[in-house]
C-alpha cells in the first residue's frame, strides 16, 4: 500500500521511564510482520482512558471500561490483525487469557492488564497464536516506540506518534504517544487505538479529566468516513518516575501545563489519522462560528466533514459551495440561511445568505489544488464555535474497502 501523501515522519521521541515497549510476531495474518505490542509499566502506574460509544464493541473495549474504574495499570497488550469484536464468549475467552498470562508474569492482577485488538470483525482472536504471541514479547528486546507505532497499524500507511513536554514546578516531564487509524474513524468517543506515556505522577481522577478534556477537542472532532469502530480505545498511563509532586487536579502547580501537554499530544494524533485517511490526498480543516453553541457548532461542522457530496468536491477540486449549504442545513442545528456565510482559504464566497457579487473563485481555485484545505462557515447566530477536521473521498477509498478481507 503506498504511502499517504499527506504523511508525515515519524517525530524523535523519548523514552518513558517506566513504560518499556517491545514487540513480537503473533502472526494472526498472513503477513511477514510484527502484530502484537506488549508495553511493560512501572508499579504505581495511574491509567485513564476513553473507548468507544459503538453498542457492538469488542469485549477488550467492554474489560478496559471497568479497568480504568480502578486507575492503576501495569501491561498492555494489543494485538492487530483481528478486532476480536462480535466473537462472544470465545473472544472474552480470549482476552481474559491475555490478562491471565502478563499477570502471572508480572504478579499483578489481571484488571492491571489492558488489552486492545484491531483488525477484521467478526473472527475470535485465536488462543493459540495469542499465547505465543505474548511470550515473544515479554522475551524480546525492548524497542522504540516507531516500532510500536508501525506494529499496532493494520491498513496504515505510516506510523504516527507525537511528543510533548511541560513542567511542573522544576520537574520536566515528557509524553510520547502513537496512534493507529485510516478507516472507520468518526467522531463518537475516540475512533482509533491510541496510547499516551508520560513519567509524571498524576493522580488517576486528574489524568481521567485531562485525557476526556482532550478528547472533546480532538479525536471527538474528526471523520474520515461516519464509521465509527467497534474497538475504539485511548489510554492514557503515567508512570509518576519523573518525581514530580503529584497532579491531583487543577489547582496543583503545574497542572495547566501538564494539561495542555496532554491536549498538544491529542491534537497531533488526530490530525495524523485523518492524514492517513483511507485514500485521502487532502487534509481539510473546517471551522464553524457564529452557531448557538459549541456543541451546535460542532455538530454543523461534522455534518459538512461527513458530507460524501462535500468531500467528493474537494477531492475534484471544485469550490462547490452549495454542498456545504446543504449539509449545514441537514444538521439539525439551528441555522438561517439568510445569515450565512462560506468561503474557502480565507476568501468568502457567499455572506449573509448571498453568494458575493465580487466573488472571484480563482484564488479559491488555486487554494483547492493544495492538500491543506481551509473551509470557514459563519451561521451568523451566535458566540458558539468549533473546528474539525477531515480528508477528501476519492476512488481509493473505494479500493482499500472493497479489498480488506483479501
Amino acid at each position: 500500500m503506498d504511502t499517504s501523501p499527506l504523511a508525515r515522519p515519524f517525530p524523535a521521541m523519548p523514552p518513558i521511564e517506566g513504560a518499556v515497549p517491545r514487540v513480537a510476531r503473533a502472526r494472526y495474518k498472513t503477513w511477514d510482520r510484527c502484530d502484537l505490542t506488549y508495553v511493560e509499566l512501572a508499579e504505581g502506574t495511574s491509567v485513564a482512558g476513553v473507548f468507544t460509544k459503538n453498542v457492538c464493541c469488542s469485549s477488550e473495549v467492554e474489560l478496559g471500561r471497568e479497568q480504568v474504574k480502578l486507575g492503576r495499570a501495569r501491561a498492555l497488550v494489543v494485538n492487530a490483525g483481528n478486532s476480536n469484536a462480535f466473537t462472544g464468549y470465545r473472544g472474552r475467552e480470549a482476552v481474559e487469557q491475555i490478562m491471565a498470562q502478563v499477570a502471572a508474569h508480572l504478579g499483578c492482577e489481571p484488571s492491571d492488564v489492558f488489552v486492545s485488538s484491531t483488525g477484521v470483525i467478526g473472527v475470535p482472536l485465536p488462543k493459540d497464536k495469542a499465547q505465543e504471541g505474548v511470550a515473544n514479547a515479554i522475551s524480546a528486546a525492548p524497542c522504540a516506540w516507531e516500532a510500536v507505532a508501525e506494529t499496532i497499524g493494520t491498513t496504515d500507511t505510516f506510523a504516527k506518534g507525537a511528543t510533548a513536554s511541560a513542567m511542573i514546578g522544576e520537574t520536566r516531564i515528557e509524553i510520547s504517544a502513537v496512534i493507529k487509524g485510516s478507516g472507520m474513524i468518526a467522531p463518537d468517543m475516540a475512533t482509533m487505538l491510541g496510547y499516551l506515556f508520560t513519567d509524571a505522577k498524576v493522580s488517576p481522577a486528574f489524568l481521567q479529566q485531562c485525557l476526556s478534556a482532550a478528547n472533546e477537542a480532538t479525536f471527538s472532532c474528526i471523520t474520515v468516513d461516519s464509521d465509527t469502530s467497534t474497538s475504539d480505545t485511548v489510554l492514557a498511563f503515567a508512570t509518576g518516575k519523573a518525581g514530580n509532586e503529584e497532579l491531583t487536579g487543577p489547582e496543583s502547580p503545574g497542572a495547566d501545563a501538564f494539561a495542555a501537554a496532554v491536549h498538544d499530544v491529542c491534537r497531533q494524533l488526530s490530525h495524523l489519522v485523518v492524514r492517513d485517511g483511507e485514500g485521502a490526498q487532502k487534509f481539510i480543516e473546517i471551522a464553524v462560528s457564529g452557531a448557538v453553541s459549541d456543541e451546535s457548532a460542532r455538530r454543523v461542522g461534522l455534518a459538512i466533514a461527513n458530507s460524501p457530496l462535500v468531500k467528493t468536491a474537494i477531492a475534484g477540486e471544485d469550490a462547490n459551495w452549495g454542498r456545504v449549504v446543504m449539509a449545514v442545513g441537514k444538521a439539525g442545528e439551528p441555522a438561517d440561511r439568510d445569515k450565512l456565510s462560506i468561503g474557502f482559504g480565507g476568501v468568502w464566497a457567499a455572506r449573509n445568505g448571498l453568494p458575493l457579487a465580487d466573488y472571484d473563485e480563482a484564488p479559491v481555485a488555486e487554494h483547492l489544488k493544495g492538500q491543506d484545505i481551509r473551509m470557514d462557515v459563519d451561521l451568523g447566530l451566535g458566540d458558539g464555535t468549533a473546528t474539525v477536521w477531515t480528508c477528501d473521498l476519492t476512488h481509493g477509498y473505494i479500493s482499500i474497502n472493497a479489498d480488506y478481507r483479501t
